[in-house]
């Protein structure tokens, strides 16, 4: 766990970050000189880089993907505050650090281990640890999703962006919108259950004249029964792990 949080950390500051770890700000003592706006710059780029790093988590990992099934999971039952934000949220971040453990040791071993040890230069490092985050956004970004990206780039930006190679600015979003779109999906056929149970229970209170009751007051217990039996929190866990290439 900590070597992944650490090649995460690498990954978001990148370049700035291994330059600023032999920052010296003795120049900024001693007064302007023609490297203290350079050192300034790399203060800042540091520190914006790091006030970012939950949105990039958010990026370039199978976090989307979880939290937004758990969320839809949590209305298709009809609970909207059990579980809590912080436990659904929790545990889309354990499962992210679970799915992204190959990843992650991918960066660790081949950028940021080597760079701490002053094996390779902080342009080599940001390539390798940048790499293994590339693979596996390319494994699992829609090829619709990359091409719209891909086309809007070389556009407007002039960015030539290919499958084999592809440029960070287009694969991340391209990426992203993917993973909303399947968790979408799946957050679909795991309503569908929920409503039929809904359907069927608001078609009896009717049928009972029960007029004044709502449905979703009775079919909360079996929606929940339901759910329980089939052991859903471990088909849906393994199902949504198994689904990342």
């Amino acid at each position: 766990m900590k070597r992944a949080a650490l090649a995460l950390c690498m990954l978001l500051a990148g370049v700035t970050l291994a330059a600023a770890q032999t920052i010296d700000l003795g120049p900024l003592a001693q007064g302007a000189n023609g490297t203290t706006v350079g050192y300034i710059i790399q203060l800042f780029g540091l520190l914006t880089v790091l006030s970012i790093a939950p949105g990039i988590l958010i990026m370039v990992t199978s976090f989307t993907r979880f939290v937004i099934v758990f969320s839809i999971l949590r209305t298709g039952i009809g609970l909207p505050s059990t579980p809590a934000n912080l436990i659904l949220v929790s545990l889309a971040l354990f499962m992210t650090f679970y799915v992204m453990a190959p990843t992650f040791d991918q960066a660790w071993n081949n950028g940021v281990r080597p760079l701490m040890n002053n094996e390779i230069t902080e342009a080599a490092a940001m390539e390798r640890i940048t790499d293994p985050f590339r693979a596996f956004m390319t494994a699992n970004v829609r090829e619709e999703d990359f091409n719209l990206f891909a086309d809007l780039a070389a556009e407007r930006g002039g960015i030539e962006a290919s499958a084999d190679r592809a440029d960070l600015r287009v694969l991340i979003p391209a990426f992203m919108i993917s993973e909303i779109r399947r968790g979408f999906e799946i957050g679909f056929l795991i309503v569908l259950p929920f409503l039929v149970i809904d359907l069927i229970v608001a078609t009896i209170t009717m049928a009972m004249g029960m007029m004044m009751l709502p449905p979703t007051v009775i079919s909360l217990p079996f929606k929940i029964l339901f759910f329980v039996l089939i052991d859903g929190w471990n088909l849906l866990v393994g199902s949504l792990v198994r689904s990342f290439v």
